[in-house]
């Protein structure tokens, strides 16, 4: 077994920035190249990744994703030497991995990593790492300077593992910004919000992120984009072709790729607009007047659903039919919320919840944004007896 001396690190983003000057500062020998030709000004640099590959024991890879690591690993596979060890630390698909280990065989690490530019730079990042054993040993010493080695069974499952670890990271950003929505709804100033939020489960997030969450001036940089995690949820999504709210959710951010992930939980509720037609439904519910439902849906729309054990599909003169212009006798006792609601430019879909009496119905709404504001284009309906 012979541990690497020379370590070529291909790629130079905010990881493998961090990674190399890491390395470096542990006495490895390090060369760097990046696509994107940046410059490190801790690390030796090159601008031909041959030249990097040709002398180097171990090719790390730090790519923004997997076709970034084909290609690159296409560009220098003639100055691959037989005995180097290709480690890559990548976010990729799961079928991504795969495919690298079948092509690079027993030289091949795939290592993706738990944790950001800080616990890279403390060596405190937790890799997940799959590969051959005797590459493995090969790394170890290397993988030890940047953190805590957990092996997994092979190169699927520790990029599966990666993505799962995203994903809630990801749910952790989208319950942050619903937390912040409602606190603002509310009237609470923000710092006290945060202050509060740090005691709770989403402390660590709010403490790491709080002057991106203030929309402070700051000098720290983005650790971790919107657009890289937007990027893996999607490859989650794809992977496990099993529906994932967080891809939809961070991908229609409305701020800069670039941006921290943090300033994706400070975008605010939807317009009001938008809910405009939804109140003016709820307010055809509690009063019984058909004229709000005229004016909350298009007088295309139709509401369809389970009555009485026969699917019924209104057109909305048949359904304004159902409604006397009197609330109903249990007014007072009936509740109706709105649950969720996602805009993606000039459609939205919403969710409803309406306890009226014995039942509880939730309603499922299709709304477009017509040239005289949004209307409800179609809704559907449960009704939990």
């Amino acid at each position: 077994m012979t541990t690497p001396h020379t370590i070529a690190v291909l790629g130079l983003g905010r990881m493998g920035s961090a990674i190399a000057t890491r390395l470096a500062a542990q006495d490895w020998d390090v060369v760097g190249w990046t696509r994107s030709g940046r410059t490190s000004g801790t690390v030796k640099m090159t601008s031909d990744p041959n030249e990097a590959v040709a002398q180097a024991d171990l090719v790390l890879l730090a790519l923004f994703d997997g076709p970034a690591c084909q290609q690159v690993l296409d560009d220098v596979r003639d100055s691959l030497r037989t005995d180097t060890i290709v480690l890559n630390t990548s976010t990729v698909a799961p079928a991504e991995a795969s495919e690298l280990a079948r092509q690079l065989g027993p030289s091949y690490v795939h290592a993706p990593l738990l944790g950001s530019v800080p616990a890279a730079a403390a060596g405190t990042l937790q890799i997940l790492a799959a590969a051959d054993q005797n590459a493995l040993d090969r790394v170890r010493p290397v993988l030890e300077t940047l953190g805590i080695v957990r092996r997994e069974d092979d190169a699927s499952t520790a990029a599966a593992l990666k993505l799962i670890a995203n994903n809630s990271l990801a749910g952790a950003v989208l319950a942050l910004r619903d937390s912040l929505r409602q606190a603002d709804a509310l009237g609470l100033p923000r710092p006290q919000t945060l202050n509060i939020l740090e005691l709770g489960q989403l402390g660590g997030l709010v403490a790491r992120k709080r002057p991106f969450l203030l929309d402070e001036p700051t000098d720290a940089m983005a650790e971790f984009t919107i657009g890289a995690l937007a990027k893996d949820m999607a490859l989650l999504a794809d992977a496990s072709d099993t529906p994932l709210r967080g891809a939809a959710g961070l991908a229609d951010t409305p701020a800069a790729p670039e941006a921290d992930i943090a300033v994706a939980a400070t975008v605010p509720a939807v317009e009001k607009a938008v809910l405009d037609p939804l109140r003016a439904y709820i307010r055809g519910h509690a009063t019984g007047d058909p004229t709000h439902f005229r004016d909350a849906f298009l007088p295309t729309a139709h509401i369809e659903g389970i009555r009485d054990g026969a699917f019924v599909s209104w057109r909305l003169d048949e359904y304004c039919t159902l409604f006397q212009g009197q609330p109903a006798p249990d007014e007072p006792t009936r509740t109706r919320r709105i649950d969720a609601i996602d805009v993606h430019g000039t459609v939205a879909t919403a969710t409803m919840t309406l306890s009226h009496g014995a039942d509880t119905f939730t309603d499922i709404f299709l709304l477009v944004r017509a040239d005289d504001g949004w209307r409800i284009a179609n809704k559907a309906y449960h009704r939990h007896s």
